[in-house]
């Protein structure tokens, strides 16, 4: 244990039976009930009066308030009692405060940066065991031995010596400086995404490229830091050039194929569209593939590939409104006039059929039990689904032809017998 860790510890042991302890636990609990009642107050103020877009970053510093707020307070006492007594015990409460800060501000950053999962829960756990693991190595002055007996462990990375010590460095320093990249990348992304003046195609494009510059940045800024030469680089690019034109080539491909369609817009988020037997909405596009979701409920998951070598219906590629057709069979014996006119006058007061284009009723052709019919509507949400529409549409035309007297037919057969012959044989 260092010497300022060892006079600490034996000032609060003396400390513990006098009334100086009493004035450091009252700075700590002013500390505490001051910076809660601002935590608070910023929190409500937060979500009543904040823009939208403020939300986040705020949010961010709302975490860390609370104890970089007892820490400021702390401080200062700290300042002012050192005039008259020990203050050891608020010397180790701002010790405890910086961990909690640090711990606040990587929970915030990893949930801001990835979606929630069990990966990201078991990190968070991972990072306030570590962070306090090594703030109780420090308080019982263990940290520099452990450091020490790191530093002393060797081994070789080609003619270079490399310590322990050193590559738990350049893990942790690249480790940080990716979660930096990756946080101020979406915080650009989610200021580019919300930017309305831009084709939605053309900013899912840039904030992909924007995430892509950051974290190669954030890797050379690493390597460089630990004291990796990064021209090494160069035998791991040419390693990956042979890995792309073999084994990594079907990945390359989606990737490449996704930036094709986001830039010359043949298909954007929310279009209706099918492919490969699929029919549904564009929900995503990611950088390796598309979500398509279905009108069940269902997503599917469509490399980029596809959507490149593949034909792609695009039911809204220029126009979102979609025709529907009804075909129907009255029998002979109907008006013919009076069941269009009825057809007609159905699918024009059904909310969901637009009248512009307008439906209309036509004639298919005369068969075998009755006469085709084809009632043809458009109606503007095909994201919607027509199966629901078919089925009113059908019904209402059902109630009104029966109270019409308009009947639809079924296959029906007349077999004739034309004669018979009787063959008599005689005996003689």
């Amino acid at each position: 244990m260092n010497n300022e860790l060892n006079t600490a510890w034996q000032e609060l042991l003396v400390d513990l039976s006098s009334v100086a302890i009493i004035w450091q636990l009252a700075v700590i609990v002013t500390a505490l009930v001051v910076a809660w009642s601002v935590n608070g107050l910023l929190r409500a103020y937060v979500m009543r009066h904040a823009p939208e877009n403020w939300k986040i970053g705020i949010g961010g510093i709302n975490r860390a308030l609370f104890p970089l707020t007892s820490l400021a307070i702390v401080y200062i006492g700290q300042l002012v009692l050192h005039n008259w007594q020990h203050t050891s015990l608020l010397g180790l409460t701002s010790k405890l405060l910086i961990a909690m800060a640090a711990i606040r501000l990587a929970v915030y950053a990893l949930r801001y940066i990835f979606a929630p999962g069990g990966w990201v829960r078991a990190m968070e756990s991972a990072i306030s065991s570590t962070v306090w693991v090594i703030l109780a190595l420090h308080l019982t002055g263990l940290l520099p031995d452990l450091l020490q007996a790191m530093d002393d462990v060797t081994f070789k990375v080609g003619k270079n010596p490399v310590t322990l010590l050193l590559v738990i460095q350049a893990i942790l320093t690249i480790l940080i400086t990716l979660v930096i990249a990756l946080w101020v990348s979406r915080v650009l992304e989610n200021r580019l995404m919300a930017t309305q003046q831009i084709n939605m195609n053309l900013r899912v494009v840039l904030s992909k490229l924007i995430r892509i510059i950051f974290l190669v940045l954030a890797i050379l800024m690493a390597l460089s830091t630990v004291g990796l030469d990064i021209t090494v680089l160069s035998v791991f690019g040419g390693a990956l050039g042979v890995g792309l034109g073999f084994g990594l080539q079907k990945i390359a491909s989606n990737y490449v194929s996704g930036f094709i369609i986001l830039l010359d817009h043949s298909m954007n988020i929310g279009d209706v569209i099918t492919v490969d037997g699929h029919y549904g909405i564009v929900s995503e596009l990611r950088s390796r593939y598309m979500v398509l979701r279905k009108l069940d409920g269902t997503q599917v998951v469509i490399p980029h590939e596809i959507l490149i070598t593949n034909a792609v219906i695009n039911h809204s590629f220029t126009d979102r409104n979609a025709r529907i057709l009804l075909p129907i069979q009255v029998s002979y014996e109907s008006s013919l006039e009076q069941a269009m006119a009825l057809m007609l006058d159905i699918a024009q007061r059904h909310a969901r059929v637009l009248m512009d284009p307008a439906p209309n009723v036509q004639i298919k052709g005369f068969g075998e039990s009755g006469i085709d019919l084809q009632l043809s509507c458009w109606i503007p949400d095909p994201e919607a689904g027509s199966a629901g529409l078919q089925s009113e549409l059908f019904l209402e035309i059902w109630q009104v032809f029966q109270k019409n007297n308009i009947s639809i037919p079924y296959p029906q057969r007349e077999i004739r017998i034309l004669g018979t012959a009787n063959v008599q044989t005689n005996a003689g």
